[in-house]
Formats: C-alpha cells, sequence, structure tokens
C-alpha cells in the first residue's frame, strides 16, 4: 500500500471547481490581485501574491500555459550565453532561479541534463577555446548561486571514444574529442505552469482558463467566458497584465519585440540512442547552438532559431520553411546519418516576448532579436495596470515576485515578502523522497508524489492502464488525472498541453477519439 500523501488539498483544478469559482468571482466581492495571463510568469504571479496571503484571481483567454510557455527548449538554463554579451545580473539571476527549481521548488520537474559539444573540424580550435572557457565560466556561476556539485556536475573535457560513446550519431571523421557541460531540465514546461496554477489554487487562488480579459484599468477588468460568451466585471485593488506577447494588446504603450523560437520534432530511433544532448554550434556565430534535445517518450526536439517576427500576433505561431531547413542544415553539419525533411514528424514555434527598448542600431533598425536583453521588465500604466513582460522561463519565479512587489507597493496592499523561493510546488519533495516513491520513474517526474495516485486510476480500470498509442508513454490513467485535477477541460488541453501527443500531428489524430471519450465521461459524470 503506497503511503504517498493524497493530492495537495485544494490543488485539485477541474470543470466543476472552474463553473463554481468563475460564478462567485464575475460581479463578485473586489479582490486583492487580478492576474491577466497563465503562462509560467502569470501562474507564478498568481501563486505569489496567494502565498502573501492576498485573495487573488488569474484569468486566461484559453488554457494553462496556451502560450509561449508550452513552446521552449523545455531547458531551465544557467545563464551562460549572458555572460558573453557582459549581462552579468541576468547571468547570476538565471543561475540562481535555476538552482531553486532543481534543489527546493521542483526537483521532481528538473533535473540535470548533459550536453556534449562535439569537436569536429568545423569547431576551430579558437572556438573550442572559448566554448571551454564558458563552460567553466558556467561552473563558476553554479558556485556564486550556491546550486551544489551534486545537482549540477562539472564540465570536463572528452575523448573522441567517449564522445562517440554519449553522442554515437555523432560523425567519426576527424572527430577530435567533445566537451561535457550540465545544465537543467524541464520534464516538460507545461506541466510546470500547471504545477505553477494547482500550488496557487491550493493557497486560495481562483484560476479560471476559458475567461479572456476584454478590457483592463486598475481596479479590474471587462471579461467574457469563452465556453458562453457571457460577459462580466472582476473588481480587484491591483491588476497584474501578465499576458507575454499579447502584453500589449491589453496596455497602451507596452511595446514587445517578438522573437521566434522554432523546434524540429524527430522521432528517437532516426538518430539511435541519445545518451545525452548536443550542442551544434552555428557556422558564423560565437555563443549561438542548435540544441539536440532527447526527450524519453520516442522523440527528439532540435532547435532554435531566434528570428524577429513582425505583424500581428496569432495564437499558434507558425513555423516557416526556412527555419526547418536551417535547423536541418546545421543538425546535418555533425551527423553520421541523414536527417530529410520528410523525417521532420512535427515541428513548433513560441514567441519570445522581448521587450523593445526601442534602440536603433546603426542602420536605424532595432537589433537583431538575439542580441535583445531577456532582462525582464515591470512597468506601470497611467492608469495604474501593471505589466511584466520580457525575460525568459527560467527567471518566471523572479518575474512574479518583482510583479507582485510592484502590486502591494503601488496599491498599498497588507503582505509580507514573497515566499516562493523555498515553496515546494505540487508534487515536489527531496531527491531522497521522490526515489522512494512506489511508482514507475517516468510518472514521478512528472507527478512527483502524486504518482501513485495516477498510477492508482489504472488500477481500479484496466483499460485506463492502456498507452494512449503503442509508442507512446502516456496512459488513459494520465487523460483522467488532467481532467479530475489539472484543469483540462477538452480534448486539445489533454493532448496538447497536459501531455505533449499533439506535437507529433499524426499521433494526435490517433489519440483523439481516446481523448474525446474520457472528456465526455468526464461531462456526464459532472452532470
Amino acid at each position: 500500500m503506497s503511503t504517498a500523501p493524497s493530492p495537495a488539498a485544494g490543488a485539485s483544478l477541474s470543470a466543476e471547481r472552474r463553473a463554481r469559482e468563475l460564478t462567485s468571482t464575475v460581479g463578485g466581492p473586489v479582490v486583492d490581485v487580478l492576474v491577466v495571463g497563465l503562462g509560467a510568469t502569470g501562474a507564478g504571479a498568481a501563486l505569489d501574491a496567494a502565498a502573501r496571503g492576498l485573495s487573488v484571481v488569474a484569468v486566461d483567454a484559453h488554457d494553462l500555459a496556451f502560450g509561449t510557455s508550452r513552446w521552449s527548449s523545455k531547458l531551465i538554463h544557467g545563464g551562460l550565453r549572458y555572460l558573453a554579451s557582459a549581462q552579468l545580473d541576468v547571468a547570476h539571476e538565471s543561475a540562481v532561479e535555476r538552482g531553486v527549481l532543481m534543489e527546493r521548488t521542483a526537483p521532481h520537474l528538473v533535473c540535470a541534463q548533459p550536453f556534449v559539444l562535439p569537436l569536429t573540424p568545423l569547431v576551430p580550435r579558437g572556438q573550442a577555446a572559448l566554448a571551454w572557457a564558458g563552460f567553466r565560466a558556467g561552473d563558476a556561476l553554479r558556485l556564486a548561486a550556491r546550486t551544489a556539485r551534486a545537482t549540477l556536475p562539472a564540465p570536463r573535457r572528452l575523448s573522441a571514444v567517449e564522445t562517440r560513446h554519449l553522442a554515437p550519431a555523432v560523425r567519426s571523421e576527424r572527430l577530435r574529442g567533445g566537451l561535457l557541460s550540465w545544465d537543467g531540465r524541464l520534464t516538460d514546461d507545461a506541466r510546470l505552469v500547471t504545477a505553477l496554477a494547482r500550488t496557487a489554487a491550493a493557497r486560495g487562488a481562483r484560476i479560471l482558463t476559458r475567461v479572456r480579459a476584454l478590457e483592463l484599468t486598475a481596479s479590474g477588468a471587462r471579461v467574457r467566458d469563452e465556453t458562453t460568451g457571457e460577459e462580466g466585471v472582476v473588481r480587484a485593488r491591483a491588476v497584474i497584465n501578465a499576458s507575454g506577447v499579447w502584453a500589449g494588446d491589453l496596455v497602451d504603450g507596452i511595446r514587445v519585440r517578438p522573437s521566434r523560437g522554432t523546434h524540429l520534432v524527430l522521432r528517437a530511433e532516426r538518430l539511435g540512442t541519445l545518451p545525452a544532448g548536443l550542442h551544434v554550434p552555428i557556422p558564423g556565430e560565437t555563443n549561438r547552438f542548435v540544441l539536440v534535445l532527447p526527450q524519453g517518450d520516442g522523440r527528439v526536439y532540435v532547435g532554435l532559431t531566434d528570428e524577429p517576427v513582425d505583424g500581428g500576433i496569432p495564437d499558434v505561431p507558425e513555423v516557416p520553411e526556412s527555419d526547418v531547413g536551417f535547423l536541418l542544415d546545421v543538425l546535418g553539419s555533425v551527423l553520421d546519418v541523414s536527417v530529410h525533411r520528410e523525417d521532420v514528424v512535427g515541428a513548433f514555434a513560441g514567441l519570445r516576448p522581448l521587450l523593445d527598448t526601442g534602440s536603433p542600431d546603426r542602420a536605424g533598425a532595432g537589433p537583431r532579436t538575439a542580441d535583445v536583453s531577456r532582462r525582464h521588465a515591470v512597468l506601470t500604466s497611467s492608469e495604474g495596470v501593471i505589466t511584466v513582460v520580457g525575460g525568459k522561463l527560467t527567471t518566471y519565479r523572479r518575474m512574479a515576485e518583482d510583479a507582485v512587489d510592484a502590486a502591494v507597493a503601488a496599491r498599498r496592499l497588507s503582505a509580507g515578502p514573497s515566499p516562493t523561493a523555498a515553496l515546494p510546488l505540487v508534487g515536489a519533495a527531496a531527491p531522497g523522497t521522490l526515489a522512494a516513491v512506489r511508482a514507475p520513474g517516468r510518472l514521478v517526474r512528472r507527478y512527483g508524489t502524486e504518482a501513485p495516485h495516477v498510477q492508482a486510476l489504472a488500477a481500479r480500470d484496466p483499460r485506463l492502464a492502456e498507452r494512449v498509442l503503442p509508442d507512446h508513454p502516456v496512459t488513459g490513467a494520465e487523460l483522467l488525472w488532467a481532467l479530475r485535477h489539472e484543469g483540462a477541460l477538452d480534448e486539445s488541453d489533454l493532448l496538447d498541453r497536459r501531455t505533449r501527443i499533439g506535437l507529433v500531428p499524426e499521433d494526435r489524430a490517433a489519440a483523439l477519439q481516446t481523448a474525446r471519450d474520457l472528456v465526455g465521461e468526464a461531462a456526464a459524470r459532472q452532470r
């Protein structure tokens, strides 16, 4: 019999809870903080405010992690690339926040990921020396952030034989060896957002998806329930706009310069065994790499680009063929195997909400988005709406803290300092405790201490123990858990965010009926 704790009290999100809390919120009493946007930063702000004892409502026009927060590389970076551009504050902040996630708040979701930079003839010795110096500097960042060596091992040089062992797909001809480094890796970025939202809910926050903010003021928002079309008002003492690339649509004067980051999805068997990820240098660049990221679910991601985006912001960005060709070309520069366009079974792109400072370069245009600072900013409009923009996934917690600090100060709310640097998310526990959880390791890496409860659903109904797809590890029990406890409302929530089945269109189509059946059963149970 499992001794794992039950799901955290109040942390279960469901259609029933959403309906109940939406009714009590729209047109209801004023709350302390309204957060608009439920990506990592918005969910983090909801948690931060709730953890300080404030009453909180958080809304999103779509689902948890609908926007940029589900399109990342799934990496928790230590800030190495920012050292090269002398952004020491950003680099240190990134390293600190990486350590917080890995050692305190989400050790079940973030682990150490090894990377190999193969020293092929395309990597000159000078560039290799510069990369090695960077990895050593990154380890110094780890030390400065007080992250334990046991959490992130030291970088080291590899022989050609060791490089081929860790990266068998790399071309062996004239291979000089490799450089091994480590960084933080998320099991899934959308799962991090789900954990944040559920932890906020356990602290009393009302998490309302499918609720669109139509108009913001310093005292609340006019909103629309996207499932019914009904409109109403949410009143709040402070309003935080955390809507990412859409921030400027809600608050005048906010200028965001979106940057598109594209990833390809390959079947793992196409590249063979990958004990480590790969850093593949981009020709002509000294500090940028294409990453090869094995996912452990039969897939490999290859990314990413950094291209400016002009015009309107789509709900789901499209992947241009130019990005696909660029990534395949860079990948082909180091591999023994040929990877062709038909081997790309899926692709996804996210838009980074970089802050547009309006500083032109000598040609009169803005800097490349690859060179735009990843610093975040907290801005207060003339009407008193607080907007948090910029930054990156790794530093979401600090962004959320700064936004709530600004709200508390501006509206003179009664609240103490943020406790979130030491507040474990739902499912989190010390490594020893996680190792003792009686459930498959894959479930523990996704659900932490709640993994036995997901497994128990399958034990009670053998049908739920079956995989949704023959070649993908997700089971029906995980879909049902998402409906009962993680706020999923429809099959898109299940396939595209609570699991990542939907990243491969062929897999999504094959799993769609199973997801629909479970949604229908959950709805019938609710009636």
